[in-house]
Formats: structure tokens, sequence, C-alpha cells
């Protein structure tokens, strides 16, 4: 992992030169906060990424896993914009105290539907619903996340 993690600040170093942004996702990031070395990897990157023209983005269903680590804080002090979905009951509580999200903004990621959640962007708080048409025929199909009913895109 701290290869990767190597590999991927040397592509961001290179893109600053050349005046390119680098978006760089992370699928099942919890995983990244297990190991102290990757972990502290995953902070420092978090924090330096933006002044040298990076976007890290990190993606998790193990809400639960994320909040163990102790390294999360300071990641969640350097984030922006934050998407939240549907939460079980006890990762909502966590991100409650942990986000200062209030009682009757975790309505929006208890037990809400698909394209349902909230938006943290800096201090604002915003509820979201998202019910994007499925009679759009290819749109729909590139962009849903449901494997059935996704369009294949060839590139």
């Amino acid at each position: 992992m701290l290869v990767l993690q190597d590999q991927v600040w040397g592509r961001v170093t290179a893109n600053r030169a050349a005046k390119r942004t680098t978006w760089f996702y992370q699928d099942e990031f919890h995983l990244m906060l297990k190991e102290e070395q990757t972990a502290a990897y995953s902070v420092e990157i978090w924090k330096r990424f933006r002044k040298w023209g990076g976007i890290p983005t990190a993606l998790t269903q193990n809400v639960k896993d994320l909040l163990a680590s102790r390294e999360i804080e300071n990641i969640f002090e350097n984030s922006d914009f934050i998407y939240m979905l549907n939460q079980a009951a006890g990762d909502r509580q966590i991100l409650a105290k942990q986000l200062g999200i209030s009682t009757h903004q975790l309505s929006y990621v208890t037990h809400s539907n698909a394209g349902e959640g909230l938006l943290f962007y800096g201090n604002t708080i915003i509820p979201f619903s998202d019910k994007f048409p499925k009679d759009t025929g290819e749109i729909y199909g590139l962009l849903t996340s449901k494997p059935s009913e996704m369009q294949e895109v060839s590139g």
C-alpha cells in the first residue's frame, strides 16, 4: 500500500508541474487506516494533496471500521466535502457525534432510499434526494450504480 501511495504522490507532483489536477479515488478506505504506517501516510496525503492540486476521495461502506481509526479525525478536519447515504444505527450515532449532525438531519440517513442522504460542504449540511428518471435511456444506464441496470461503456 505504501508503494501505491508513493506512486500516487509522484503523479500528483508531476501533474502539479503540468498545472493539472489529480483526482485520487480510494475505495474501501477503511483498509488504508488499519495499519499504522499506511494510516499515517494517508493522513499526510490528505493534508498535502489540496496544496499540490490533488483531490483525495475516500469511499467506504464500513463506516464503523473507518471511525475506529485514531487518524480519522485528522482526515475529517481536512475534508471540505462529505457525501453520506443510508447509515446503520451504530454508525449514525458515531457520525452524529463526530460531525455534529442533529437528530432531524440523521433522519435523512436513517432507512433512506437509494439516492437520498446528506451532503456536508464546509460547515453546511444539506439533505438531498436525487431521483434520476429511468426513462432517460443511455444517460440513466451510464449513471446508475446498480449492476443490473448499468450500460456498457466503450472506451
